[in-house]
């Protein structure tokens, strides 16, 4: 560490003061009580990223149901349509699955067209309807998918698993991340003849909260017209197997020479 130290050559001390002699005027200093030390040596420092992911086991599915009907007639093909959301709905609630669960959205009339000819042909209309189930436990998802299909839903647009536990899985990521920084930048330290300090700063970062969803890749549809009872099957065995909480830091810390 340098020091900045001010040399008073040919004079003397005398009460606090310095007189500087052989000069036609006389200079008087004042001496301060305590002198200032200044480190002109950069801040050392180290500066890390490191990444811990801890595997949980999902606990909660959600999934997302599609019911399309078609008719010719654009207020019948709307009629069917509700009653195949009604009686979904009344199947939902009669399992169990609370109505702040359940989200109804993306509700569609289409006209379909005949393009065989020279000029297009309204032949009929399409409406689709999209219904969201979410907070579903994992022993459920089976029984929700095939008895759902058989209440009126002809599609099953997505399954998705997530777990209850997530937060506590990702702070247990998040102090792992440290403590593995903390082993890596004490080697470097170490290493290099340094010892390893305070933490200067640290930063979380690519906490990606789409990482809560697992999305599995199964799906169905069916024709429209299709009979509900002729798609309805077997419960169907869910694996969701187990889901990666990734907690990423970034952190710095100071150098400290070996004393």
């Amino acid at each position: 560490m340098k020091k900045r130290v001010a040399l008073i050559a040919a004079g003397c001390i005398a009460a606090g003061s310095v007189l500087l002699s052989g000069c036609a005027t006389e200079v008087k200093t004042t001496v301060p009580d305590v002198i200032q030390v200044q480190n002109l040596e950069e801040d050392r420092k180290i500066s890390l990223s490191t990444s811990e992911t801890v595997k949980v086991a999902p606990d909660m599915a959600r999934i997302v149901y599609g019911i399309a009907t078609e008719d010719a007639d654009a207020e019948k093909c709307q009629q069917a349509n509700a009653e195949k959301l009604n009686g979904l709905l009344e199947y939902l609630k009669g399992q169990g699955v609370a109505e702040t669960s359940i989200a109804t959205s993306d509700f569609s009339l289409n006209p379909m067209y005949d393009w065989s000819g020279n000029a297009r042909k309204l032949v009929g209309y399409e409406m689709r309807t999209q219904v969201e189930v979410s907070d579903v436990a994992l022993d459920q998802v089976g029984s929700l998918l095939s008895q759902g299909v058989a209440a009126g839903a002809n599609e099953i647009q997505s399954i998705s698993y997530y777990s209850s536990t997530y937060d506590e899985a990702y702070a247990d990521a998040l102090a792992r991340a440290v403590e593995l920084a903390k082993t890596r930048a004490s080697v470097l330290a170490e290493a290099s003849g340094q010892e390893l300090g305070y933490v200067i700063n640290i930063e979380e970062y690519g906490d990606r909260q789409e990482g809560r969803y697992v999305t599995s890749n199964m799906s169905m549809k069916s024709a429209p017209g299709a009979g509900a009872a002729e798609e309805a099957v077997m419960d169907m065995g869910v694996m969701p197997g187990e889901m990666e909480v990734t907690a990423s830091i970034r952190i710095e810390f100071a150098l400290l020479r070996k004393q």
